[in-house]
């Protein structure tokens, strides 16, 4: 696959939907250990709406149907992460307007600004053990793949890998954002639950 239409974003959204509810339990249970536990159920609410309400689109603008998915997370999934969710998807789709199809280019523009607007919005920069530890590496990986001329295939695989890497890498980060941080150093040796559902995200866009 060399691009993506409303159709394909439609089955990306028809992925996230089935990933954030197998997932739900799991991002429950890592939210728990240093949040309040609600991320589970917040994703799987907002996922599933935004899910109900592309599937019933017409329009064949991949940006405006990226947007709007993005209100509806936002209006859905009333927790820190739905805002940054909702608010990623709103600036990627304001990105990207005025296309059908979206390659590789489109791609990296779209999570590019998807980054600089959760980055905005939470006031957070790389290495602070937040969802924007996956997503960093994912969108530094489109970006490589743009230059090597990677297909969209091969480049949305390599972002999934690098946002992989990323929450691994939280791992030995001391958290400096949200609730996390009141742990400080008693939140190093665990997995950023904000960064798992980055990482869960670029699983959804690769289809895997």
């Amino acid at each position: 696959m060399e691009a993506m239409t409303v159709r394909d974003v439609k089955a990306v959204f028809a992925r996230l939907n089935d990933l954030m509810t197998e997932n739900k339990q799991y991002l429950i249970e890592l939210d728990g250990v240093v949040g309040d536990g609600d991320l589970g159920l917040t994703m799987h609410q907002g996922f599933q709406k935004a899910h109900e309400n592309v599937q019933a689109m017409s329009e064949t603008d991949v940006g405006t149907v990226m947007a709007k998915a993005g209100m509806v997370i936002a209006r859905h999934a009333p927790s820190t992460m739905g805002t940054l969710m909702g608010t990623g998807f709103m600036k990627g789709g304001k990105a990207i307007q005025g296309h059908e199809t979206m390659d590789v280019e489109q791609l990296s523009v779209f999570f590019a600004a998807f980054l600089d607007g959760i980055m905005a919005r939470g006031k957070s920069e790389p290495g602070e053990k937040t969802v924007v530890d996956a997503l960093h590496p994912a969108v530094e990986s489109l970006k490589d793949s743009l230059v090597q001329n990677r297909s969209l295939t091969e480049a949305l695989n390599a972002a999934y890998e690098a946002s992989v890497q990323g929450v691994e890498a939280t791992k030995e980060m001391v958290a400096q954002r949200g609730r996390a941080a009141y742990y400080g150093e008693g939140s190093k040796g665990k997995q950023d639950p904000g960064a798992t559902v980055g990482m869960l995200l670029f699983k959804g866009f690769a289809g895997l």
